[in-house]
C-alpha cells in the first residue's frame, strides 16, 4: 500500500499561509510564491538583526560627537581620552547623557580631562 502525504502536506502549506499573513496577492495565496516570499523575509530578518546594532552604534557616536564639539572637542577624542582616564562608559550611555543629562555629560568630559 502506497503511502500518501496529504495530512503532512496539508499540514505544510498551512504553515507557510500562517506566516504570509499581510502579504499582497499571490504572495499571501499560493504556495510556492508563498515559500519563497517566507524564506526571503527570514533572510531579511536575520541580516537586519545584525544590521541594527551597526546602525545604532552610528547613531550613538553622531550624539555624542554633536555634543562634544558643543563643549569645543570631537568625538575621537572624547573617546581616547575616556580610554586613557580608564572611565568604562559604552557609547550608549555616553550618548544617552549627551542628549538627556548635558551636565554628566560635561562632568564625564573634566573627568576625562577632554579639551
Amino acid at each position: 500500500m502506497r503511502v500518501k502525504g496529504g495530512v503532512a502536506a496539508h499540514k505544510r502549506h498551512k504553515k507557510i499561509r500562517r506566516a504570509t499573513k499581510g502579504y499582497s496577492a499571490a504572495n499571501r495565496t499560493s504556495y510556492k510564491r508563498g515559500k519563497q516570499a517566507v524564506t526571503r523575509s527570514l533572510v531579511y530578518a536575520y541580516r537586519d538583526r545584525r544590521n541594527k546594532k551597526r546602525t545604532f552604534r552610528q547613531l550613538w557616536n553622531a550624539r555624542i560627537n554633536a555634543a562634544a564639539r558643543q563643549h569645543g572637542t570631537t568625538y575621537s577624542r572624547v573617546i581616547a581620552g575616556l580610554k586613557k582616564a580608564q572611565i568604562n562608559l559604552d557609547r550608549k550611555v555616553l550618548a544617552e547623557l549627551a542628549v538627556n543629562e548635558p551636565k554628566a555629560f560635561e562632568a564625564v568630559l573634566k573627568a576625562a580631562k577632554v579639551k
